[in-house]
């Protein structure tokens, strides 16, 4: 079972969180998508609720989204049935992982994006290598992939974060429950460069609170390291940055953002 689904309405809890709604990558991927050309098909792995899926179809774009969450999936199809006919037309959600040798999409993606960390979610050098292999498969010739993982802030790391600590403050679901979230890093393994996370959605109904925890394990990675693993799997890296204003790689940059070619 995903994470995703530790709560059957889960993906109403994670689009709770208002900063993923404001979350600077949205902009960036869809003028990627613009980039390689108008109405470029894209393969997006780890679409969860659309976040990105419908953006990028509002600008045109077919999309393929790719997830295997029946939460998140659900609330992205609620989502896309009060979209346009247009919108709804170039959208195509399909339960599946992302790992997954013999996927087939409907049609040739132009370009493929696993955006707001998806390969971190894979702890194992093998599942992230089956995930580049899966988008090297199906992508055009010549097409690309684009990814981002964030850039380890190791000052921050080294505390002590076992602490609950709030990140979203409580606020209303749409119907009689509200929700709040704190988070917390249960343990860090330094050398599989691994975080033990959880996520926990403190959900009232009235003077009833339910604890709803989705942990899961967050690996973390150097730019070399990605640049291997593309290497490997017959990908050219095309460029890192760090940010999605594009701004150069540095120590101090908040992500680092990934796009590479076929090699």
């Amino acid at each position: 079972m995903s994470s995703y689904d530790v709560s059957a309405d889960f993906g109403t809890l994670y689009d709770s969180a208002p900063v993923y709604a404001v979350r600077p990558d949205i902009a960036f991927y869809v003028d990627e998508a613009n980039r390689v050309g108008d109405g470029s098909t894209v393969l997006e792995l780890g679409s969860g609720t659309g976040r990105l899926t419908l953006p990028l179809a509002r600008a045109g774009h077919p999309v393929i989204g790719l997830d295997l969450s029946p939460a998140m999936l659900m609330r992205a199809r609620a989502k896309l049935a009060a979209e346009p006919e247009d919108v709804r037309r170039r959208v195509t959600l399909l339960a599946g992982d992302v790992r997954d040798a013999g996927f087939t999409p409907p049609s040739v993606p132009d370009l493929v994006i696993a955006p707001f960390r998806v390969l971190q979610h894979f702890p194992s050098i093998d599942d992230q290598l089956r995930v580049l292999a899966l988008a090297r498969r199906v992508v055009r010739p010549g097409g690309r992939i684009i990814f981002d993982v964030f850039n380890p802030d190791y000052a921050m790391m080294t505390r002590d974060r076992t602490t609950e600590v709030e990140d979203v403050a409580e606020r209303p679901l749409g119907d009689a429950r509200t929700v709040r979230r704190t988070v917390r890093i249960a343990r860090v393994h330094w050398a599989e460069q691994v975080s033990d996370v959880e996520l926990i959605y403190h959900v009232r109904t009235g003077d009833h609170t339910e604890r709803i925890v989705q942990a899961f394990q967050m690996r973390w990675f150097v730019p070399a390291e990605l640049e291997h693993l593309l290497a490997r799997s017959g990908f050219r890296l095309e460029a890192m940055y760090g940010g999605f204003d594009r701004r150069p790689l540095t120590d101090e940059a908040p992500e680092i953002v990934v796009s590479a070619v076929i090699g």
